[in-house]
């Protein structure tokens, strides 16, 4: 049972067993986007924003075949790749961020997707949730925890993080999870809370972490 008043001890020692049962009901999680190198999921992951990973899948079938290098989003007609990730929303913004990176890319970092977190951030339209799951994913460096609306949501409810804006809430991840688990807790956070923790009910009853959460705000759910 979870205490109604822990130490932060005890909260960092729950949170491992937290990570622990993930890791053993998730085994092999990963991200659901579909790509094969640094660029491809960096372009992925931008065209998820407001987006379900199935729809981003779709749309980039035929993109990364189409715009094979850094250089082919550089140097693409604005108009015509608004029109290939259109039907991923916010397409212009999306369109404005995909080639404004790849020119960075090209001028700043001669031509490869940035390896640190840094450097990562300097990109248009990449902020850490896009730089977690690229350096994370795609270059296996745990430089931090992607929060998106599922973590950001499975840490109120479990009691991790009361906080409200994803920076804060990833602060206060990153001290509870051990560094070596950031990239693998992300991702089986994510999947938990698609199957189990979902947004309109949480399926309490099924639930490995039952008895190590607090369920915080489950019952207005």
């Amino acid at each position: 049972m979870v205490q109604k008043t822990e130490s932060h001890q005890q909260k960092r020692q729950r949170a491992h067993q937290i990570c622990e049962r993930l890791k053993q009901e998730y085994p092999d999680a990963t991200t659901a986007l579909h790509w094969s190198n640094p660029l491809e999921l960096l372009v992925a992951t931008i065209l998820s924003a407001q987006c379900t990973d199935e729809r981003v899948n779709k749309v980039t079938d035929a993109l990364f075949d189409k715009y094979p290098t850094v250089q082919s989003y550089a140097e693409a007609p604005r108009q015509q790749l608004e029109e290939d990730i259109r039907s991923t929303g916010f397409f212009r913004n999306k369109a404005k961020s995909i080639q404004s990176a790849a020119q960075m890319i090209m001028e700043q970092f001669d031509g490869q997707v940035p390896d640190n977190m840094e450097d990562m951030l300097k990109l248009p339209g990449v902020a850490r949730k896009t730089a977690n799951v690229v350096l994370g994913t795609a270059l296996d460096k745990p430089t931090g925890i992607v929060v998106d609306t599922h973590v950001k949501r499975l840490s109120y409810r479990m009691g991790l993080s009361d906080e409200k804006t994803p920076d804060k809430i990833e602060r206060d991840l990153m001290d509870l999870i051990p560094q070596e688990d950031w990239i693998q807790f992300s991702h089986a956070m994510i999947w938990h809370g698609r199957l189990i923790c979902t947004a309109r009910k949480a399926k309490c009853d099924e639930c490995c972490l039952e008895d190590l959460c607090p369920k915080q705000g489950v019952q207005d759910t």
